[in-house]
């Protein structure tokens, strides 16, 4: 039997969206629409509804798991209101904590990016040369070139692992400055 000039069979809906649940299921960070759509040999809108599908499956069930687009992909979650419940249950301890220093370093640098350690200290008032080297050693920042300006400080931006820790999908999810000024009545 001649399997190159067999011609392909499309796939069902069903059959994708079982695949893509499982592609999701097994892979170690979110995982693309790019990369389903290699992997299962499909058109990417195809993909994506299939993605979407799935999304809608998992919210219509009222599971404790999600389907989540996060950092530029698609991972499986467990939903938000159990994280109480599988913390005590894998008795982990919620993330090292940072510093308010590297906190407030980091609220900078994800507002602002890309940013130098000039601008950081502009917008502080203080020196935030330890916070940057905690950021960095958590990988939550990541250098991002140099500025074209005289002595051509490092830039700084915010990395795949702070959308990761986080939870966000990407930078558009933050917090508005105008959220802030509500919460402090200004």
């Amino acid at each position: 039997m001649d399997l190159e000039n067999e011609e392909k069979k499309p796939r069902e809906i069903s059959e994708i969206v079982a695949i893509v649940e499982a592609l999701i299921f097994v892979a170690d960070e979110p995982i693309t629409v790019k990369n389903l759509a290699e992997v299962l040999g499909e058109d990417r809108e195809f993909v994506q509804s299939a993605v979407e599908h799935l999304r809608d499956e998992y919210d219509e069930r009222d599971g404790g798991l999600q389907i989540r687009a996060l950092a530029g992909g698609w991972q499986i979650s467990t939903k938000t209101q159990y994280h109480e419940e599988v913390r005590a249950f894998l008795k982990t301890r919620p993330n090292a904590k940072l510093s308010l220093a590297a906190l407030e370093t980091l609220s900078v640098i994800a507002y602002k990016q890309p940013v130098t350690v000039p601008e950081i200290l502009e917008i502080r008032g203080v020196q935030s040369a330890s916070a940057i080297k905690t950021l960095l050693d958590k990988r939550l920042i990541v250098a991002k070139g140099r500025k074209e300006t005289v002595g051509r400080p490092m830039m700084y931006g915010t990395s795949k692992d702070f959308l990761l820790q986080f939870g966000l999908k990407d930078l558009s999810e933050l917090p508005s400055i105008e959220d802030f000024e509500d919460l402090l009545g200004q």
